[in-house]
């Protein structure tokens, strides 16, 4: 089983997205590590989340006009909809089926946030400050400073 964690090479160089990144980090290990008695619960925190976390790109992709919009709408579209029939089955005990979601979940966001979201987040920031988003990334800092030699 993959699991997720939130570090620095999540980060896309935007608050609000970089925020509701972290939740999905948080609420998906919650749902991939509750035992069974929890995971309908948890998976409901999932769901409401996933909800939520494309309502707010995919409203940020149309106020901002971003071009290539309707791929990454339908790609959410896609999740939440198979996210949502998981949730009926569930209901009906369908437990493995829904841990199997949840490990794709995991699989798949790392490549969704870099490739579909960076680019969002690029398109915006570029609107709003006229460049690309600067990310400092504490693992770069930790590297450089280990290799650096400060004078005596």
């Amino acid at each position: 089983m993959n699991t997720l964690h939130w570090n620095d090479d999540l980060l896309l160089g935007h608050p609000s997205v970089d925020a509701m990144h972290n939740e999905f980090v948080e609420v998906t290990s919650e749902a991939q590590s509750a035992d069974d008695s929890e995971l309908a619960q948890k998976y409901a925190r999932l769901l409401d989340h996933l909800t939520r976390h494309f309502a707010s790109e995919d409203r940020m992709m149309e106020e901002s006009g971003f071009p290539p919009r309707q791929c990454h709408m339908d790609e959410h579209a896609a999740v939440l909809k198979s996210a949502h029939e998981v949730a009926a089955k569930l209901a009906t005990g369908d437990v493995a089926l829904c841990r199997r979601l949840i490990d794709e979940l995991v699989k798949w966001f790392p490549k969704h946030s870099q490739h579909l979201d960076s680019a969002l987040v690029h398109w915006v920031n570029k609107q709003r400050l006229g460049g690309k988003p600067v990310v400092i990334k504490r693992s770069i800092l930790g590297r450089a400073h280990t290799d650096m030699t400060l004078p005596a």
